[in-house]
């Protein structure tokens, strides 16, 4: 993947997504926090299919959203994405800086809105804090998309399989919210939504970043390799014959090569 030509998608990607994350805050704001369309029945639909397999699934799945699975998950990221020491010493901080601000803002957007989640006795597991958007979901999504992002980065073989996995993992994390009836399925639309645009946010900054500088190393091996094969010849020292100037005389092939006899005429 050719990191300059990211930095455009990614603008477009968290333009579209902040723009529609921006309209979902509104309608929610606006209904004093009450369910959407989708949420009641999505809701009844969980509650009505709730097999104690399903169940404890669903809440070691919820569990990798949360805590210290996604930060391992975003220095895994930062390490396939680095293609050397350096680069993955550069990495896996900014990939880590990347979900903790996530993390931060989207506290703070939850404080704004301050959603209240569904009734309580829905609950499956332990909750805490407003609604919307889904904690679990911002971070699951952010920390999928950076693996992703890596991913393309690096173009291992079968990655194909391998992004599709992350995002069904990312996906499943925010589903099990609406199952275990923690969150309503607004909030988990707007967690996806606020982690996309987010991350676009900053894969556009690094890909902004990230080719310039490579390509300012470029230009200058560039110059330097121009310089050294467009290098002016020094002049001879005096005294020193110029290479392209011919013999004074003729040059004897089969003359001694004993320096007693130079000059010396052979013979009859």
């Amino acid at each position: 993947m050719n990191r300059g030509k990211a930095a455009e998608p990614a603008g477009t990607l968290a333009l579209g997504a902040w723009m529609a994350f921006a309209v979902l805050a509104a309608v929610v704001v606006s209904d004093q926090g009450g369910p959407l369309y989708l949420d009641h029945g999505l809701l009844s639909w969980s509650v009505r299919h709730r097999p104690p397999e399903a169940v404890a699934v669903a809440r070691g799945l919820t569990a990798t959203g949360t805590g210290i699975v996604p930060y391992v998950l975003v220095v895994v990221a930062g390490l396939i994405a680095g293609r050397t020491a350096r680069r993955r010493l550069m990495a896996v901080p900014l990939a880590a800086l990347c979900l903790g601000a996530g993390q931060a803002l989207r506290y703070g957007v939850m404080e704004l809105v301050t959603r209240a989640r569904p009734p309580r006795y829905d609950w499956q597991t332990q909750a805490s804090g407003w609604s919307f958007p889904s904690g679990h979901a911002t971070t699951a999504a952010l920390t999928a998309g950076l693996l992703i992002v890596a991913l393309c980065l690096r173009a291992p073989r079968g990655r194909t399989a391998l992004c599709l996995l992350v995002a069904c993992w990312g996906a499943g994390v925010g589903l099990t919210r609406v199952f275990l009836g923690v969150h309503w399925f607004s909030d988990v639309v707007g967690g996806w939504l606020f982690a996309a645009g987010w991350l676009g946010v900053c894969v556009g900054a690094a890909a902004r970043w990230l080719p310039e500088r490579e390509s300012a190393c470029r230009a200058s091996r560039g110059r330097q390799e121009l310089d050294d094969t467009t290098q002016v010849p020094r002049a001879p020292e005096p005294g020193t014959p110029h290479p392209s100037e011919t013999a004074d005389g003729p040059v004897e092939k089969d003359a001694s090569q004993d320096p007693h006899r130079r000059g010396r005429s052979r013979p009859a």
